[in-house]
């Protein structure tokens, strides 16, 4: 779709950044007030609740085909790290002027599928089982759901089928649950998606189609082959409510996590949290749900890369899905192959577009730089996607209209708690580390 570049700029002037793929940070004009945001959202507070408990009821069945989960009672959760060293690195090197503490949310660690989309991918395949089961009497309330281990139930499900597209973790998550229960599953991966992810759902039984397009081509024939059998079920990245609860779920975990490190929240001490961003989901849910938990003493910020900016685009111009990178000249190639997405979700750009306090966006090169020094100075490996986080205490300080709007006073800054999002990386292969660590971009 053509647009005019002179109409996009004047409703919205960061567009004439973004078309130059230089790094930019922005004010999200529409941020609001939670209590005036709260009732225009289609899920509510009631809505993570309900996804909690059904977390907790697939517990035993977690706990049982995946004992990795087992220290966590068969919660899917990550650690929580304070990083002063990476702190310092993002200061000196940076220029940052950071204060506060900064704490890295490890989500890149999570079990089973090693990143964010561990979180909204499982959830919703666990969900739909759970449906499917009670539908058909496989299940009864009250029942342990540790019997979705068992031989009996994966004969039953296998039978139907799961579609999902993706650029790789998500791929990765829905492909490793879905197997793991018995269905019979597709993965349609775009071009940006990694050899070893193909590789490594292939060895799990996943079928894994390839497209020489983006991200949109492989979700778009997900789609349609789903769509033409009834016992098919598609993952919609673009517009699952139920992805979007999943990751909601994180920052009930989160909360708990900070509350045990004697880390308040309230006006006085507020949270600023960095989140990279691709279609929007998990983003999306998280902010929803720290919004949930901590109302206007949390600060959601998203970060994409300069060529792959479609979130930002669609809630700066309010076009959302109706717009792409390459309509105002950009590739939406990118190294963040996480992060290669042209068009947003307008799912998540319409809930979340009054609820994110800001966005930037980060080069490549600037991701790879980020990686090797949180790994050189605290020895956490993360993929380069997953280092986008720190573009945002970085830049942070360039909204400085927004800071002054907010309240976000030097004191206040002195005592906040800044949470930087890891989306994944555990699961990158030794060979695959060694080569984005030599990777040298200018």
């Amino acid at each position: 779709m053509g647009y005019d570049m002179q109409t996009l700029i004047r409703t919205a002037p960061v567009v004439a950044e973004l078309c130059r793929a230089q790094e930019t940070a922005w004010e999200n004009p529409g941020y609001a007030p939670y209590r005036q945001v709260r009732p225009t959202l289609p899920l509510t507070g009631a809505d993570i609740d309900d996804a909690e408990a059904r977390l907790l009821r697939f517990a035993p069945f977690l706990q049982t085909a995946y004992p990795e989960t087992a220290p966590q009672g068969g919660l899917i959760e990550s650690p929580l790290a304070e990083i002063p060293s990476m702190a310092e690195f993002l200061n000196g090197e940076c220029g940052a002027g950071l204060t506060g503490r900064l704490l890295l949310k490890e989500d890149s660690h999570l079990p089973i599928a090693g990143s964010v989309k561990a979180r909204g991918g499982i959830y919703e395949i666990l969900k739909h089982s759970e449906d499917l089961a009670l539908e058909k009497g496989l299940l009864r309330p009250g029942d342990s759901y540790e019997a979705f281990a068992s031989p009996a139930f994966r004969d039953f499900f296998r039978q139907y089928a799961v579609h999902v597209g993706s650029t790789g973790n998500l791929g990765l998550s829905i492909g490793v649950i879905s197997a793991a229960i018995g269905y019979r599953v597709t993965v349609h991966m775009s071009a940006d998606a990694k050899q070893w992810k193909k590789d490594l759902l292939r060895s799990k039984g996943v079928e894994v189609v390839e497209y020489a397009s983006d991200y949109s081509k492989a979700v778009e024939e997900g789609r349609r082959l789903a769509e033409r059998d009834p016992y098919s079920y598609f993952v919609d990245d673009e517009n699952s409510a139920d992805l979007f609860l999943g990751y909601a779920v994180a920052a009930r975990r989160l909360e708990r996590q900070l509350k045990e490190r004697g880390i308040a929240v309230d006006e006085d001490h507020p949270l600023l949290v960095y989140l990279p961003c691709g279609v929007g989901g998990a983003p999306g849910g998280i902010s929803f749900g720290l919004k949930e938990c901590f109302g206007d003493h949390v600060f959601c910020f998203f970060v994409e890369p300069v060529q792959a900016p479609c979130m930002l685009l669609g809630v700066a111009t309010g076009l959302h899905s109706d717009i792409c990178v390459q309509d105002v000249g950009l590739t939406g190639l990118t190294c963040a192959d996480g992060l290669a997405v042209g068009r947003p979700s307008r799912f998540v750009g319409r809930t979340v577009e009054q609820m994110v306090a800001g966005m930037f966006t980060v080069r490549d090169a600037v991701l790879f730089d980020y990686m090797r020094a949180l790994l050189r100075r605290e020895g956490i490996f993360i993929e380069p996607s997953a280092c986008a986080a720190f573009q945002g205490p970085v830049k942070l300080r360039a909204l400085g209209g927004l800071l002054q709007k907010w309240g976000l006073t030097e004191e206040r800054l002195q005592n906040a708690c800044h949470v930087a999002w890891a989306t994944g990386g555990s699961m990158v292969p030794e060979a695959e580390r060694e080569v984005y660590l030599q990777t040298d971009l200018p």
